[in-house]
């Protein structure tokens, strides 16, 4: 990748690494819709007020500000709520937006975003302080399907599938059925156990035993049987016994346990081996009431995850009217630095030019942009030699660009085009002549 040591977090891409990240988006955009999804954007500020009212993240969050005195609000002296900031996530933003438009939208609202995002976090790999994400929500008026909890499941199973990317796996629990186990076992702060469980990957069970009992008052039965939960792990509805087994009895508990073996019967029917119950995903911002989701890429667990998410009740809300929904953001930054580090991908090239129209001298520019422009007006994307060189400088920048053919135009006003890879010349009309289908625009394979 391109370097910016100066600025570190804040990823630059070369022109083929980029056309690799444009590969990811531009499948993601095509899964969504065809699932359905219509895409919106959101503005990347904030008031601090709006950012913080779910979860503490207050040391991840970018403020903005004029570096002089701003009369509208939002700069220097104003409120801490009234503080602008850049989103750290596009979940947050989407649940005003719902809110301020709602009398615009049909619902179950459909929505797929694709935009940056900041977080004021330590750079590393997977992990950058600018990052792309690309979300997709189902929104209700009032009450939400449970349904859609299963199908957003498939949906990112779907589009991951479609992606060069290695084997991956998503995770899914229930927050209803962690919450309604811990009280059972007599916690009562169960949001602060749920944040205890979710750093289990990073610090490992026996420091997690600790915090619970440290920090939020549970014995060493508690502790255990907490743990035990949280190492249940099933390809199929078998996690159902296996809770059971532990003897723990709550109605919340009964409806998480429900709830989750709808979500993995479905999704382990139509996608087989791509989903998996993970009873230790617990997913550490507060606005979860339900279904949660991580996905990991196998053999690349360290990596963290590449897509979560989950189900939310009352993130979005006016008056007494509430608009529930479930969605799941994939990390496309974290996603193609590894696809990039690993070299799990290529592109055919690194521009879109497919075709180098030779300048016999300079008064033949005119001439050979018109030659482009037929070319263009058919999709062939072309571009014109900088300078009338001889025609061997002209192939080797060609080369040096990734540029696979190049267009000569003869003294007698006919036309001819090289492939460059393999030497071959052909005469060739600029208003007849295609390149390959696998040539005209740049493609991205993955690595056998």
């Amino acid at each position: 990748m391109a370097r910016t040591a100066s600025l570190s977090g804040f990823p630059e891409l070369l022109p083929q690494e980029r056309m690799v990240e444009l590969h990811v988006l531009d499948t993601l955009r095509r899964i969504f819709e065809l699932h359905g999804f219509s895409s919106i954007e959101t503005r990347a500020v904030e008031t601090m007020g709006q950012l913080l009212r779910k979860g503490e993240i207050d040391k991840e969050v970018y403020a903005v500000s004029r570096l002089q005195a701003d009369d509208d609000g939002g700069g220097p002296g104003a409120s801490d709520t009234d503080q602008l900031a850049l989103h750290f996530d596009l979940t947050v933003p989407f649940a005003r937006y719902v809110v301020e438009n709602a009398g615009h939208l049909a619902f179950p609202f459909r929505r797929y975003q694709i935009q940056k995002a900041w977080r004021g976090e330590r750079p590393q790999e997977g992990r950058a302080r600018e990052f792309t994400q690309a979300d997709i929500d189902v929104v209700g008026e009032g009450e939400l399907p449970f349904r859609y909890d299963v199908e957003l499941a498939l949906v990112v199973v779907d589009a991951l599938s479609a992606l060069p990317i290695p084997d991956f796996q998503l995770r899914i629990n229930n927050r209803k059925l962690a919450e309604g186990f811990y009280r059972g076992i007599g916690l009562k702060d169960t949001a602060g156990v749920l944040r205890s469980i979710d750093k289990l990957d990073k610090i490992g069970p026996e420091k997690v035993s600790e915090l619970l009992q440290s920090e939020l008052g549970a014995d060493q039965e508690q502790a255990a049987a907490a743990l035990k939960l949280a190492s249940i792990r099933t390809e199929d509805t078998s996690f159902v016994d296996q809770v059971r087994a532990l003897g723990v009895t709550d109605p919340l508990l009964d409806e998480g346990l429900a709830e989750l073996e709808q979500v993995i019967a479905e999704a382990t029917r139509r996608a087989p081996g791509r989903v998996l119950a993970d009873l230790s995903i617990a997913r550490g911002l507060d606005y979860y009431t339900g279904t949660v989701y991580e996905t990991v890429l196998l053999g690349h667990e360290g990596l963290g995850s590449i897509c979560s998410g989950g189900r939310y009740d009352s993130l979005a809300s006016k008056g007494n009217k509430k608009y529930p929904g479930v969605g799941l953001s994939i990390g496309v930054t974290r996603m193609v630095a590894r696809i990039l580090s690993q070299q799990l991908a290529t592109a055919s090239r690194p521009v879109p030019t497919a075709v180098l129209v030779t300048l016999v001298d300079e008064e033949s520019w005119s001439a050979a942009q018109d030659v482009a422009n037929q070319l263009r007006q058919r999709g062939i994307a072309a571009e014109v030699a900088t300078a009338a060189s001889k025609f061997g400088k002209q192939i080797k920048y060609a080369d040096r660009r990734g540029i696979p053919f190049v267009w000569f135009t003869n003294d007698d006003g006919t036309h001819a085009v090289k492939d460059i890879r393999s030497g071959e010349q052909v005469e060739a009309d600029p208003e007849l002549w295609t390149p390959p289908a696998a040539d005209l625009t740049p493609t991205v394979t993955a690595a056998p």
